[in-house]
Parts: C-alpha cells; sequence; structure tokens
C-alpha cells in the first residue's frame, strides 16, 4: 500500500481539490462519492468513507444499509476530464463491522480469486488482457412511455449517413460494406477519436495500446497491455470512462452494448488468461500448439461451465443479439489454434511467455471483475477434475453445415437461459470462498428484473408485424 503521507503531500503539492472515490456495482457500472480534497485525513485514506449500500442496485437493504468504501491506495490516478482538480482512488466495498470485503462486491470477488490463486499448488498468479470493441454514434434518441416505444442511432458512418446533411458537408467517404475492419482515413472517421483515447490512457500509465477501425460502421476496436487481474479489471473501468468522456468532447455518444445495430456486427470483448508458477508460463508445452496439459484442461473447463459463465460475461437481453445461432459470431463452444471463429482461441506466441488462450464469447457489457473471476475459476475446475476438450476445430466453424454442429456445445441463447444455467452449475465459483451463493442470487435476481423490463415493454417490431391483426 502506497504511503499514506505521501498521497496526503501530493493532494497539497498538485492542487487536488476533490477526492472521488470510486467503485463497482454489481451491474458493473462505476459508481462514486466525493469528499472536499482539505477534509481528508489519514483515517479517511485508512478506513474509507460511509455510504448508503442500499441505494446501490442488488446490494444492502435499507435496514441494513451502511457500507464502507475503502481506498485502494495502490489504485489511483487525476481525473483527466474532472474541472475541479481531481484524485480518483479506487475501491473496494467493505462490512463496517467485520472489515472485510463485501461479499456482493465485484471488486472484492476478483481480490479473493487471485487470492485463492496464490495458494493453488499448480500456478500462482493469472494475467489477463482484453481486446474491446464499441461504437460511436453522433446522435442518439430513446423513447420509452405508455405510448411509444423507439430508438435512433445515427453516426457519419451509418448506412443511413450518405443521404444526410452536415456540417460543412457530407464528406462521402465511408468504410466499405464489407471491408470496414482496419479502414483508414478518410472512409476511417474516428481515427482521431481514438488516438485521443490512447493518448490519455497512455497519461493514465496504460502500454501497449493498439486500436484500429472495428468491423461494423462506426465501430472501433482497442487492446491494451496485460496485468493482474484486478489490475485490468480497473484498467477496463477506466478505458470505458475515458472513451465515454472523450466521446463527449467531439460532441459523439460513445456505447459497449454488444448490439446495437441491425445488421452491423456486434461487440465483442476477448478476454485472454494464461497462467504462471513463479515466472514460468503454465500454458506453455508440448501439445496441440505447444500447450500444457493443464491448460487444455483449463479450456475444457470454460467450455463445460460455458452457459454458466454467460450469465458473467454476456450480461444483457442485448447481449443474445450477437449470440444468435448461425451469425458469424462464436456460438459453439470449440477452441483451436489462431481461430477467430472458435469460441476460444490460442493466440500464435513466438515464445512461451506469450502463451495464453483468448476467449471470444464475452462482451463489453460485462462486469469485468465478475467474467474475468468466473473465466479463472471455470479453467480452474477443469485443471482440479482433468477435463478433455476433445479435438481441436480447425476450420472456420462459421461454414459448418447442420449436421457437423448437432453435437458441439453452444453458449446460451438468451440470458434467461444463461441465468438458468449459473443456478443449475456454480459450485465452481464458490471454491476457496471467491464468489458467495449469497452474491449469486443477488446477481440473478438484478438480471431477472432486467428481463422482466424488457419482457413487458412491446417492441415496435410486434406493433408492426401484429397492430392490424
Amino acid at each position: 500500500m502506497a504511503d499514506l503521507d505521501a498521497i496526503l503531500a501530493r493532494i497539497r503539492s498538485e492542487g487536488i481539490k476533490m477526492v472521488d472515490l470510486r467503485f463497482t456495482d454489481l451491474g458493473g457500472r462505476w459508481r462514486h462519492t466525493t469528499i472536499d480534497a482539505e477534509s481528508v485525513d489519514r483515517e479517511i485514506l485508512e478506513h474509507g468513507l460511509m455510504i448508503d449500500g442500499s441505494g446501490v442496485p442488488g446490494w444492502r437493504e435499507v435496514s441494513e444499509a451502511d457500507l464502507l468504501v475503502r481506498p485502494d491506495l495502490d489504485a489511483l490516478f487525476v481525473d483527466p476530464f474532472a474541472a475541479q482538480p481531481t484524485l480518483v482512488i479506487l475501491c473496494d466495498a467493505a462490512d463496517p463491522a467485520a472489515g472485510i470485503g463485501y461479499e456482493r462486491d465485484p471488486r472484492s470477488v476478483a481480490a479473493r480469486a487471485e487470492a485463492w490463486l496464490k495458494r493453488h499448488p499448480l500456478a500462482d498468479r493469472v494475467t489477463v488482457g482484453v481486446d474491446v470493441s464499441y461504437f460511436l454514434f453522433d446522435d442518439v434518441r430513446i423513447e420509452t412511455g405508455p405510448g411509444g416505444v423507439a430508438y435512433r442511432l445515427s453516426g457519419s458512418e451509418t448506412r443511413s449517413a450518405g443521404g444526410q446533411s452536415f456540417h460543412p458537408g457530407n464528406p462521402g467517404h465511408r468504410p466499405h460494406p464489407g471491408a470496414t475492419q482496419l479502414a483508414l482515413p478518410p472512409a476511417d472517421h474516428l481515427a482521431d477519436i481514438r488516438a485521443e483515447i490512447a493518448s490519455i490512457l497512455a497519461s493514465l500509465g496504460f502500454a501497449r495500446i493498439q486500436h484500429d477501425h472495428g468491423a461494423g460502421a462506426g465501430q472501433c476496436r482497442t487492446s491494451f497491455a496485460a496485468g493482474g487481474l484486478v489490475e485490468t479489471a480497473d484498467r477496463l473501468q477506466m478505458f470505458k470512462y475515458v472513451c465515454h468522456q472523450v466521446a463527449a468532447s467531439y460532441g459523439k455518444s460513445a456505447t459497449f452494448m454488444a448490439k446495437p445495430l441491425v445488421e452491423e456486427p456486434g461487440s465483442g470483448l476477448g478476454i485472454h488468461q494464461a497462467l504462471w508458477r513463479g515466472e514460468r508460463p503454465v500454458f506453455a508445452g508440448q501439445g496441440y500448439a505447444d500447450l500444457s496439459p493443464l491448460c487444455l484442461s483449463f479450456i475444457a473447463g470454460i467450455i463445460r461451465h460455458g452457459r454458466a459463465l454467460n450469465a458473467f460475461t454476456n450480461p444483457t437481453v442485448n447481449s443474445y443479439r450477437r449470440l444468435r445461432p448461425g451469425s458469424d459470431e462464436p456460438t459453439l463452444l470449440t477452441y483451436a489454434a489462431h481461430n477467430r471463429s472458435a469460441a476460444i482461441r490460442i493466440p500464435y506466441a513466438s515464445r512461451p511467455e506469450r502463451k495464453r488462450i483468448e476467449v471470444r464469447f464475452p462482451d463489453p457489457a460485462a462486469n469485468p471483475y465478475l467474467a474475468f473471476t468466473a473465466i479463472l475459476m471455470a479453467g480452474l475446475d477443469g485443471i482440479e477434475r482433468r477435463l478433455e476438450p476433445g479435438d481441436a476445430m480447425d476450420r472456420n466453424v462459421y461454414d459448418l453445415r447442420p449436421e457437423e454442429i448437432q453435437d458441439l456445445p453452444t453458449v446460451a441463447r438468451s440470458l434467461e437461459e444463461a441465468l438458468q444455467a449459473l443456478e443449475e452449475d456454480h459450485d465452481f465459483l464458490l471454491v476457496g470462498d471467491v464468489m458467495s451463493v449469497d452474491l449469486i442470487e443477488a446477481y440473478i435476481a438484478l438480471k431477472r428484473r432486467e428481463i422482466e423490463l424488457v419482457e413487458a415493454t412491446p417492441h415496435p417490431l410486434e406493433v408492426q408485424l401484429y397492430y392490424g391483426i
């Protein structure tokens, strides 16, 4: 932990006016409480501030609302967007009486996962990396009410933009349909925005930032250097915050929805994981794709628990607009080397220490602390049970004939199906007290309320189909 006096001295020397304590709720959203810098003392930095936990969806009832947000003094940064100089400190939620991490706090769950791994006989740490896709739009209109439900998303790259009027004029250049990925300016309208995002990320300590145009109109893709499980989850939260703020400064809006546009590719969240024992890469070996037996068992664990994982990795009703059977998305739970149609890909690695797996079915709406932890625990269960993943699928999975895929395991087809799978298959998450039954039940209840809200609202297409009956 950083020295308390050094942080207090930094607050004074850098002219910090506000100290912002940020934490993550069950749904994956950042929340915060702020205190003026002059009031910050050693006690606040060491023990935290009390909040009303009943105001956070899925957390405490009003009858037992008190919770601590406890600063992690190794996870702080100066907010590059705040009007007043603001020091942001990432926090865990803790029970004020026991002083331990709150069992429904996602960041505490991730910390428990890393602590449990340190006690594992075969590996003691995990590195996690991500490839994140998201969309940028110029105009977002959403209407929900008793007499109408509608939305309209428009941007300078979308299909309808060619006939629209723009100031100072319609540029004409756009990514060509079917050749959108890795498009170059002037067809790529978003390169400068991504570059500014990357520049701000670098100033916040991110490394190896790579960005390019995604496969959809208005879609972007970014990756950055891997780190520990909690560290990378923190960075993904920071990344989303930076994207939203920079997009707004350009008069645009960023979204991490899995499937905001019809007939455009969805946004995925490629999650890379590798296990280590000291400085030895546990996943490197002499088997398929130079993998170790432990890595193959890790993959088998993810396949075995794939549908339960969907509850965390694909946590919205909209997630399954992307994961439709027959779409060019990783819906079949297969694995292969280099194959981007497989749900679990083994990227090319020139050296043993670069050997890792990439889980490709998650999407960026996922709560990173819970998604990263669930994948790790599924893989460790595969190792403990010495599971076998079966044969690799070294073909384009999207082109398989129906008779070739009928016996292959698949991801869940809806959020409800994923939640049912989690209800039936969650013992692997309870090992080492990493997750609790209470957290899982609270998470399922939170997500079922979202399903009920969507199901209770007529869809515009329903009106089109049935109004004239």
